[in-house]
């Protein structure tokens, strides 16, 4: 098992998860029936398997007996499963686990990992683009009814993510808008202005791109409703989240992942280039008054 498989409790839970439904399905058995044998409900016994539950050392041995598992792969998937069960909380739960929803938390464990975004907004920017000012507008009028006090703790971990673009092994990000995400003037002018201006600087990074699909292509931007998928390291299957009024719907099955996949790159077909989204944001910038 390498040291990157290792390093998250959060990516050890879902490998684990993976190996054991790997042996489920090899076994024949349903999750009601490997249940019933180790004394768990179905439903638990799938969320072990989709990574969503930790699986205790009682569970780990049972299933091992079960799928009568060698001891070379017992003690390999063991190392997995000790490391899922350790106490690392965090940091999103640790500072915000008042404020951060359950839905929201698993986009944060899936993006910690995550060596790419692929996102794409009809009338926002991107969570990763946004000034502070701009979050903070956003925030503040979603669909939730928030204080103050949620507001700024929602406004801070979205700026915390944003450190993902630069430093050691940086997220790459790779974006689709439309024109009105340029135009809308969330915050007031002198918000918008300083996003714009704050757009054209992300947008240098050399793990960065943004693409506008111009106002000439509406029918082929109006087709979907915004949304983001996220690329794990290995051979972890791609995960995607789409948005709506009741928070990030998330969508694992790959049928689903491969549709999204297959959407995104057809939006991204129709964008301006690079350089040609870059000018259009210099030219709504410039224009402002």
């Amino acid at each position: 098992m390498s040291d990157a498989a290792l390093s998250s409790p959060n990516r050890a839970r879902r490998e684990l998860g993976k190996a054991l439904r790997a042996l489920r399905d090899q076994s024949g058995d349903t999750a009601e029936e490997v249940g019933a044998q180790i004394g768990l409900s179905s439903s638990q016994v799938t969320r072990i398997e989709t990574g969503e539950r930790t699986c205790s050392a009682k569970a780990f041995a049972a299933l091992m007996d079960l799928y009568e598992v060698d001891d070379d792969r017992q003690t390999e998937l063991e190392d997995l499963a000790k490391l899922a069960r350790r106490r690392q909380q965090p940091w999103w739960q640790e500072q915000y686990g008042d404020t951060v929803s359950a839905k929201y938390a698993r986009l944060l464990e899936y993006e910690h990992d995550a060596t790419a975004r692929l996102d794409y907004q009809t009338v926002l920017l991107p969570p990763h683009f946004q000034t502070e000012g701009y979050a903070r507008a956003v925030t503040a009028v979603g669909f939730a009814a928030l204080g103050p006090d949620q507001v700024d703790s929602l406004v801070e971990v979205r700026m915390i993510r944003q450190h993902r673009l630069r430093g050691e092994n940086p997220l790459t990000v790779t974006a689709v808008v439309t024109q009105a995400a340029l135009d809308f003037h969330v915050g007031g002018l002198e918000v918008h202005k300083a996003q714009l201006r704050h757009l054209l600087e992300v947008t240098r990074l050399p793990n960065v791109s943004l693409r506008v699909i111009p106002y000439e292509q509406g029918e082929n931007g109006t087709q979907a409703g915004a949304f983001n998928i996220l690329q794990l390291p290995g051979d972890a299957p791609d995960v995607a989240f789409a948005e709506s009024v009741a928070g990030n719907v998330i969508l694992e099955a790959p049928l689903d992942v491969r549709r999204l996949n297959r959407l995104f790159r057809n939006l991204a077909d129709v964008a301006l280039d690079v350089e040609e989204s870059h000018a259009l944001i210099q030219r709504v910038e410039r224009d402002l008054t």
